[in-house]
């Protein structure tokens, strides 16, 4: 049995015979080729191939979730078996089970969405070559000592989820990738960059060559950085890292943590979390963009829709079983893999509201720290407490001064993203589509 579509009849038929009383499948496969070149020879090839099932059970109000990549019959019924079996034993949770059949989606347009790129896969040889010239193009800048990795990816992907309560639908995804990350000096005044891009279809990529210059050039800029001065600055988080910061925010307000009681956002319903004027909306009908999809986990339909309006929360990021834990209806931000049961996420982002040119908020920071990397994090999520390593350019002036590193930067995450100024310089092609964010008055840790 090959196609997923057939896969996953058989295992929700197998989770039936079992004495499942509800069940859903995801069935997932994926094909990949990487290459990774180093001084010009190829350093590493990968191909991979395969297919895996996830089946979840239900029993009464017990439920249990299996996965295997046997797709034959015997270790499909197996696996139904064993998933009964678990379900069983299970501790009973009265907020688990299957969407009703009118909260389904019924009818999508996966041609709009344009994921998979018709074009056929790339020959290992054409991405061995692309990995190639992105180092060449690092390596011809001078300073740049040595490419550490330069590579190339292509995936294609293909998803089926199908439930007892009558629904069944799937897509493709495809992937073009390519990577380089640069290094200069050597020893402890050794530094490093990258760039990386990918995109859902080849003709949309930018060079290799584009990739390995843009390495190098980051590379360089950060020549002889060390340590800044300890005090209280603006910070500018730059496009490469600010997810980080609303990523943040998406964690506080998932409805995992809400049901838990474990976040700083849980009595921000309705209240200010982002300057007037700001919103995060949901899209995942983006045409393109890798984190564009039709439905949810559990099969419920995916719409655009704010998140943030005005700078006030409107809503928490639900499945269905957190959902129902507070009372209210699912969202439709269930993910779904096949090593366990749905979960709350949140998709292809914006953020909106008045933007700015980045040399703008430069200047009007005057002095302060522009973050273009981060390491480690300490993130109190009860509280909002907030510190992270951190490195990148000293401002001064409202002009980039010299590089920095070893630095740590610490704040208040409610009070951060209520200050916060937004640049002009997203890439939209990206599934969050967040730019340059300027936050005012966090302490800076240096030397």
């Amino acid at each position: 049995m090959s196609d997923l579509e057939g896969l996953a009849k058989a295992a929700l038929l197998a989770a039936t015979k079992a004495g499942a009383e509800a069940a859903d499948v995801v069935a997932v496969r994926g094909d990949g080729i990487s290459m990774e070149i180093r001084n010009g020879a190829l350093e590493q090839a990968e191909r991979a191939e395969g297919t895996d099932l996830g089946l979840r059970v239900l029993v009464g109000r017990r439920q249990a979730s299996v996965s295997i990549s046997d797709t034959r019959e015997a270790a499909i019924a197996a696996m139904a078996a064993r998933a009964v079996a678990m379900a069983r034993e299970a501790p009973e949770d009265p907020y688990c089970g299957l969407a009703d059949p009118d909260q389904l989606a019924r009818d999508w347009d996966l041609a709009a969405l344009d994921l998979e790129d018709s074009g056929a896969a790339p020959e290992p040889a054409a991405l061995a070559e692309a990995a190639r010239a992105a180092e060449a193009a690092a390596l011809a800048a001078r300073g740049i000592s040595q490419v550490s990795t330069a590579g190339a990816d292509y995936s294609r992907t293909s998803i089926r989820l199908m439930a007892s309560n009558g629904f069944s639908g799937g897509y493709t995804r495809t992937s073009h990738s390519v990577a380089c990350v640069a290094i200069a000096g050597e020893g402890l005044a050794m530094e490093r960059d990258y760039a990386v891009e990918s995109r859902t279809h080849a003709e949309d990529m930018p060079t290799p060559e584009e990739v390995g210059a843009l390495a190098a050039e980051r590379t360089l800029a950060r020549r002889g950085a060390k340590q800044p001065k300890t005090g209280a600055f603006p910070v500018l988080f730059d496009e490469r890292v600010s997810l980080a910061l609303i990523g943040h925010l998406l964690s506080a307000v998932n409805g995992a943590a809400i049901a838990r009681g474990t976040s700083w956002a849980k009595a921000l319903m309705g209240e200010q979390v982002l300057p007037e004027g700001f919103g995060l909306v949901e899209e995942p009908h983006r045409a393109r963009v890798g984190g564009s999809k039709p439905f949810d986990g559990e099969g419920l339909p995916t719409a655009t829709r704010p998140l943030v309006g005005d700078g006030v929360l409107l809503r928490w990021i639900l499945d269905l079983a957190n959902a129902r834990k507070l009372g209210l209806q699912s969202t439709a931000n269930a993910v779904r893999g096949t090593g366990g049961p749905p979960s709350p996420a949140a998709g292809n982002l914006r953020l909106t509201g008045p933007q700015t040119g980045r040399d703008s908020l430069l200047r009007d920071m005057g002095e302060g720290l522009l973050v273009t990397a981060m390491m480690g994090s300490s993130i109190n999520p009860n509280t909002g407490d907030y510190s992270r390593g951190a490195s990148g350019f000293w401002v001064r002036g409202g002009e980039i001064a010299e590089p920095v590193n070893e630095c740590t930067i610490a704040g208040h995450l409610p009070a951060m993203l209520k200050t916060l100024r937004a640049a002009d310089d997203a890439r939209a092609h990206l599934s969050r589509v967040i730019p340059s964010l300027l936050v005012e008055g966090l302490t800076v840790a240096g030397g």
